[in-house]
């Protein structure tokens, strides 16, 4: 039996509004196991510089990230849907060993199965060092500033 994850392609506005709220929601429990869940089991990622096969490496690559990115949250927003594709901007917080902050500004393209899984995420993310005192971010997103009037700041 092939497993679900609704909301299910053809996306609507509302449909990836809620996808989108979802992954922001499994990425800031920085719990490697419940994020790839939402993946095929042979989702293929580009992240950056790394290229992922699998659930299985997805769960490597982000255990490994979330040991060195300390205190990690994320923000997401949608740019854009389309059938089975979504496009996202998001930006995230986390710092490093050292205590120096960072602030990662990036988008993705997705590509969603039948099933609500994603298959294919394709990131592209710059980083930019920030002091403690510009976080903008200190936890998940409270429930009053979910939905699309709340967008992330572009800078």
């Amino acid at each position: 039996m092939p497993e679900d994850r609704p909301p299910y392609p053809p996306f609507t506005r509302d449909t990836a509004l809620q996808k989108v709220q979802a992954a922001e929601d499994a990425w800031n429990t920085r719990d490697p196991q419940r994020v790839a869940l939402a993946y095929t089991p042979d989702s293929t990622w580009r992240n950056r510089d790394t290229f992922l096969h699998g659930r299985e490496e997805i769960v490597a690559f982000l255990t490994q990230k979330w040991e060195r990115e300390l205190d990690y949250v994320l923000r997401k927003s949608l740019w854009a849907f389309h059938e089975n594709r979504i496009a996202v901007r998001f930006q995230y917080e986390c710092h490093d060993a050292s205590g120096q902050w960072w602030r990662s500004y990036g988008n993705e393209l997705w590509e969603f199965d039948e099933h609500g899984l994603m298959r294919r995420r394709e990131a592209s993310i710059n980083d930019v060092r920030i002091s403690e005192s510009d976080r903008r971010w200190f936890g998940p997103r409270p429930e009053d500033e979910r939905g699309p009037d709340h967008e992330i700041p572009l800078q």
